[in-house]
């Protein structure tokens, strides 16, 4: 009990302000960080001996500075900018990751997905250059392109950490990705495998051969390197599964296979979810799987329903003239 109070109020401290407003029964000011518009998700990983707990959080427009903000996140933020030529600022995101005993790890999202194509390209390509990244980017972007399917950029990430350690990572959004296609583009790093990550994506899909709604990958980079480190792909449950029940036994079920003991996963899920989850769909939101030389390298997504409504759907370029 203790310890939890501790934790509530480290995050309650480290959130924006509207973390201090009601909820309310529609969103003020709707997200897309979630359907229903609520800005914040809750996710664990569970590499490791000890898992690690991940929120994202929308800024909704407030500024958010975290000690010891990166050279990384500082060298990069003006790109995503009107002052950079973009057709509006890029909605930020922020993340905290906590493996205790370890301290507090802080990761700044900059979501692309209301640009027209040429300005994500544009504004990737230039931050790329800023952080020196610009030939691994090269190698990435012309190795994703040479396969075949229909991916857009959405994202663009940094860690907030020292510049050596620091990962940047670009994402991608499949549309109507078969695991193959999936499986492709994750070996564009060098860090994969191919057989273990084919056998991860049966087990989250029941063995269908597509990937699912909207299938993301995330190429992660880190300096000094002239190709991409790591991948990882996430999978999106609800479109996969039956209902969040059988959604959950399959990230069971891949834990197990990966050497991690499911039990942790399963009470997390039993506390989290507000009703029986036979049934629901949304609760066990995304899965991801990173085969980067480490097993068990699984997160959990989880959406906690606020709402009762779907949010509004984030502006197109076409919304943007």
């Amino acid at each position: 009990m203790e310890q939890s109070v501790r934790t509530t109020l480290m995050l309650r401290a480290l959130l924006p302000r509207w973390a201090h407003e009601r909820i309310g029964l529609a969103p003020a000011h709707p997200s897309y960080v979630a359907g229903d518009g609520f800005p914040a998700e809750m996710s664990v990983n569970w590499s490791g001996g000890r898992p690690e707990l991940r929120v994202l959080f929308d800024s909704l427009g407030h500024d958010v500075t975290f000690p010891g903000d990166s050279a990384f996140d500082a060298a990069v933020r003006e790109t995503f900018t009107p002052w950079a030529g973009r057709p509006s600022p890029a909605p930020v995101w922020h993340s905290l990751a906590w493996r205790p005993p370890s301290g507090i790890v802080h990761k700044t999202y900059f979501g692309l997905y209301q640009w027209p194509h040429q300005h994500r390209e544009a504004a990737v390509t230039e931050a790329m250059d800023r952080l020196g990244m610009s030939t691994a980017w090269d190698d990435a972007r012309r190795r994703v392109e040479n396969i075949e399917g229909d991916r857009e950029i959405e994202f663009f990430a940094v860690d907030l950490a020292d510049v050596a350690d620091a990962r940047v990572k670009i994402y991608y959004r499949n549309h109507g990705a078969g695991l193959a296609e999936v499986e492709r583009v994750a070996s564009v790093a060098s860090h994969h495998d191919t057989e273990r990550a084919r056998a991860a994506y049966r087990t989250l899909t029941g063995n269908r051969a597509d990937a699912g709604e909207a299938a993301l990958s995330c190429l992660a980079f880190r300096s000094g390197l002239d190709r991409t480190a790591e991948s990882t792909t996430y999978l999106r449950l609800p479109d996969l599964s039956a209902d969040d029940e059988e959604a959950v036994e399959r990230a069971a079920a891949l834990l197990h296979r990966e050497g991690v003991d499911p039990g942790g996963f399963r009470t997390l899920a039993a506390a989290l979810a507000p009703g029986p989850l036979a049934g629901s769909r949304g609760f066990l939101e995304l899965v991801s799987y990173r085969t980067s030389g480490r097993r068990g390298d699984v997160t959990t997504y989880f959406r906690l329903p606020v709402y009762d409504s779907p949010a509004p759907p984030p502006l197109s370029p076409v919304d943007l003239g």
